[in-house]
């Protein structure tokens, strides 16, 4: 069976060995082009006789594969009659070369912005061309790129490389530990940073993407990038929030947030220590529904330690804010702010707490929460809340006679 001329070497017309890649995107034999090249004395690649800046060979490991899966179907006497999917197989023979092509280019010319933009083409929904890039070292490839655009922060071109770099970056998976230890590096961390605070919006979207993918694959992730650059990665998120309230980045923005309060007390302590409670509690009155249940997450999390209890209890809007959500917004976010209430009254039940909870409609929201929800967790927390506080409202004569009547009955 005549091997198909897909994997024959352009060269010398025999069945590839070693298929390689060159500068200008063409596959050849690694034997065949090694000679061309470096016995000849060739400058130039057979099969468009353009010339070459650079001889790297990067190994074709699709193609290899191809060869070796047609090699044993024709030893193997029961697949001897398979026939290769042609159309498919040479689609993903191309995407692949273009793949490599591009990879050489930007190793070459390193802010060449059309190559990588081809490289984020071929890889956009692309699992395997995905899985092809971080086996080229791509990761690595691309971190030259910002390593050189880094040397002069002035330069725009070179920025701008930077910005499609993480857009590339951020179509990959991220779950292999390799990947992941190397940008958990000081030196990538601190590039992520200057992408967060000086990006555009599509830049700060794309890096807060890996750094949300590193952080669930890692969950140690906290330990592992330092805490000098976790201070830098909250300051820069809450000036994200503060800048863009009402846009698709703060969502973003938000998500990273929780990955970081969520992973270690540590991350806790610091974006309390940052602000991040104050901050939120004055974004949330007018977020929608998606967000709300997101800053009231975060929220949670926070105040599940002393210091986010007492930052929350200090802040004038923060039972206000909560109470408004309740019952308004969906049942995500009233189980949390019910979650939240019992973990400040419980823990931090100042008089203050408890006078705001009676006069901004938190303890009547609490007690039609016990007559609307079925048995939970969520409602005995209400229902230990008001046996536990409601001596101290019904002294207030503002309390209403007929909570005054059901309290009676608990």
């Amino acid at each position: 069976m005549e091997p198909p001329d897909l994997f024959r070497c352009p060269i010398s017309l025999d069945l590839m060995e070693d298929p390689v890649i060159i500068a200008t995107g063409v596959t050849y034999d690694r034997q065949s082009i090694e000679r061309w090249l470096f016995v000849y004395k060739k400058g130039t690649c057979p099969a468009t006789m353009q010339s070459l800046e650079k001889t790297d060979l990067i190994p074709n490991k699709l193609l290899k594969h191809m060869i070796d899966e047609w090699q044993r179907s024709v030893a193997s006497p029961s697949t001897s009659s398979a026939v290769i999917s042609v159309p498919t197989t040479l689609s993903e023979v191309l995407l692949h070369d273009k793949l490599m092509s591009a990879l050489a280019d930007v190793e070459s010319a390193p802010f060449k912005m059309t190559s990588l933009r081809t490289l984020k083409a071929c890889m956009e929904n692309n699992t395997s061309m995905q899985q092809e890039f971080v086996k080229s070292d791509g990761i690595q490839i691309l971190a030259k790129v910002i390593d050189q655009a880094m040397l002069d922060p002035n330069d725009f071109t070179a920025f701008q490389a930077c910005e499609e770099v993480v857009g590339v970056l951020s179509l990959l998976p991220l779950t292999d530990g390799e990947s992941i230890s190397f940008l958990q590096q000081p030196k990538r961390m601190n590039q992520m940073m200057i992408m967060l605070q000086r990006g555009s919006f599509d830049a700060r979207i794309n890096t807060i993407t890996i750094l949300t993918k590193v952080a669930r694959a890692d969950k140690d992730w906290i330990e592992s990038i330092g805490h000098k650059h976790v201070d830098g990665m909250l300051k820069s998120l809450l000036e994200v929030l503060s800048d863009e309230a009402t846009t698709k980045l703060s969502a973003y923005a938000l998500d990273l947030l929780i990955e970081l309060v969520a992973k270690s007390k540590i991350g806790r302590l610091k974006a309390i220590e940052t602000g991040a409670v104050c901050m939120l509690i004055e974004l949330l009155p007018d977020s929608g529904r998606h967000q709300s249940e997101q800053i009231l997450l975060m929220l949670k999390r926070l105040c599940e330690c002393p210091e986010g209890r007492a930052a929350f209890s200090d802040h004038r809007l923060g039972i206000a804010s909560v109470s408004k959500k309740m019952l308004r917004v969906s049942e995500v976010a009233t189980k949390l702010a019910v979650k939240l209430l019992w973990l400040v009254s419980s823990f931090y039940p100042t008089e203050r707490v408890l006078d705001e909870m009676l006069a901004f409609g938190a303890v009547e929201k609490l007690i039609c929460f016990m007559n609307i929800d079925n048995r939970s967790s969520t409602k005995e927390k209400v229902k230990k809340m008001v046996k536990m506080h409601g001596a101290f409202w019904k002294q207030y004569p503002c309390f209403p006679s007929e909570l005054r009547d059901y309290l009676r009955c608990i």
